[in-house]
């Protein structure tokens, strides 16, 4: 996979707010086979519900909700992340099946699979004796 295959873009837009929130940018895992690009992104605390994936033109975004249920008799006594919000975008080559993406998330992973169009996908040639 090459950069102009997948790679982060800053996000120029202006989005306005209206949760008083940190976001933050998810660490995501990117690997490819010969049929699909694989993005794997942790957004401790998401669940479908709270997630969604969009995709216009060449942008993929994804965005993810945190809402936290905290108990009033009980306070964090030691926490290994912050809460927030999650916001990533990425740009997508020609060479992703739009209309093949797949989407799925479980304990605040979120796994996309983005299958290569039929014209990408390597092919062998046979090879003749003359």
């Amino acid at each position: 996979m090459s950069e102009k295959d997948l790679h982060k873009t800053e996000n120029t837009a202006a989005k306005e707010r209206i949760r008083n929130v940190k976001t933050f940018v998810p660490h995501v895992d990117i690997y490819e086979n010969k049929d699909a690009i694989f993005l794997i992104a942790d957004m401790p605390g998401v669940d479908e519900k709270s997630v969604e994936v969009e995709l216009e033109k060449n942008t993929l975004t994804i965005n993810g909700r945190v809402n936290v249920d905290e108990a009033k008799d009980k306070s964090i006594v030691y926490s290994e992340y912050e809460i927030g919000d999650y916001e990533r975008t990425f740009t997508l080559s020609e060479e992703i099946d739009r209309e093949k993406i797949y989407a799925t998330v479980k304990n605040g992973v979120l796994r996309l699979e983005l299958p290569k169009a039929e014209k990408v996908k390597p092919k062998k040639i046979a090879v003749k004796a003359a």
